[in-house]
């Protein structure tokens, strides 16, 4: 990818962008500020909730982003309703391109497991292609890690991956579906 800049969507896209930095040799840089106030927004229970958290939370830093093609990286996209904010607030500060990396495989399933993954219907990746993702959220282009990285990554250790595979550890109880 040619690009200007990498940047992660703080705090859980940095380290992922820090390490593509590193390996592309595109500079890291950061491209928005954050409130520490606010807490995580995709848990909110509206939309104009999550919205407007994410707009609280997070402003952009204009001079780092001014006609520059960005590499926005982040640990996953649940709904899309944040990463499409995300999107539009760069290009309102003047980014030309803003290209989409994903340090995770795309959330299919849901989480019973203490992770805040919502119910399917929910999940954008379980309903939309990637192009269709892509042209959701109003990036330049998009990809996500892949169930084959993600072992890669944990030395193929017995991790569970059931909200990218679907393949769950134990029988859901019915009452928790």
């Amino acid at each position: 990818m040619d690009a200007d800049l990498v940047a992660g969507v703080p705090e859980s896209g940095l380290i992922a962008a820090r390490g593509y930095a590193q390996e592309s040799g595109i500079p890291f840089g950061f491209v928005f500020h954050k409130n520490s106030y606010v807490g995580r927004t995709f848990i909110q229970p509206s939309q104009q909730e999550r919205e407007s958290g994410v707009h609280m939370k997070l402003s952009v830093l204009p001079s780092a982003v001014k006609d520059k093609r960005i590499i926005l990286i982040d640990d996953s996209i649940v709904r899309g309703t944040t990463m499409r904010k995300l999107i539009r607030m760069l290009r309102e500060a003047g980014a030309r391109e803003v290209h989409v990396r994903i340090s995770s495989p795309p959330f299919l399933h849901p989480c019973y497991f203490g992770t805040d993954v919502p119910s399917q219907t929910q999940l954008i990746a379980s309903n939309h292609d990637i192009a269709e993702i892509c042209s959701m959220i109003t990036a330049d282009s998009l990809a996500y890690a892949s169930i084959e990285d993600l072992d890669r990554i944990v030395d193929h250790l017995p991790v569970c991956k059931a909200c990218f595979d679907g393949k769950y550890p134990m029988t859901i109880p019915r009452e928790m579906k």
